[in-house]
């Protein structure tokens, strides 16, 4: 039991820090430039992936291996995640729209794009890839979501702050700017390399 718990609390430090899939693996950069401009967007966001993360690696965990791995049909996993993918993304749509209309306008086109979020698939195929059971797909799908918050909350705040500042020209203003700061930011998450042993 213990092994386990420190299994999942590796998993869970591995999906936020270590393998944090804005900062150090890339994934998922539409939404990081585009919905950081204001903490609540980015809030909102964040909360979003969140959930279609956790969920989407629950249903892509039995999706997979209680029908695609038995009809031996590995192959269309991609595809039937991305269909489960689309589906979450949906029904979070339409309960921000339901009862977050505010939300919803500020989030604007970045919200269906979830679906097309590469950090969110991401997640998916490196549950299957890692042969990661139900427990631990979960974890590393919330793990993942709450890197994802992490790094998106961290790049909405400066981008806030940044505004009541100048910015020198040289570094410029926008997605420029985006990308300056996210590189900065990314250094930082890459110290977390060396405090968990990876395999």
């Amino acid at each position: 039991m213990v092994k386990m718990a420190e299994s999942l609390f590796t998993i869970f430090l591995e999906g936020v820090f270590i393998k944090n899939f804005l900062l150090i693996q890339f994934l998922g950069l539409c939404s990081f430039v585009g919905v950081t401009k204001d903490l609540k967007s980015a809030s909102g966001m964040s909360g979003a992936v969140v959930f279609v993360m956790a969920m989407a690696a629950t249903v892509s965990f039995a999706l997979y291996n209680f029908i695609l791995v038995p009809l031996k049909l590995e192959f269309l996993r991609t595809i039937a995640f991305i269909v489960v993918i689309a589906a979450l993304v949906q029904l979070v749509e339409f309960i921000v729209r339901k009862h977050v209309p505010a939300l919803y306008r500020s989030l604007g086109i970045y919200l269906p794009l979830i679906t097309t979020n590469c950090a969110v698939l991401g997640a998916v195929l490196l549950n299957v890839m890692n042969d990661y059971d139900l427990a631990q797909s979960v974890v590393f799908g919330v793990a993942a979501g709450l890197g994802y918050t992490v790094a998106m909350l961290m790049m909405a705040a400066i981008r806030e702050r940044s505004d009541l500042v100048e910015v020198p020209k040289s570094v410029g203003r926008g997605v420029t700017y985006a990308f300056f700061i996210a590189t900065i930011m990314s250094m930082s998450f890459v110290n977390f390399f060396g405090v968990i042993p990876l395999e």
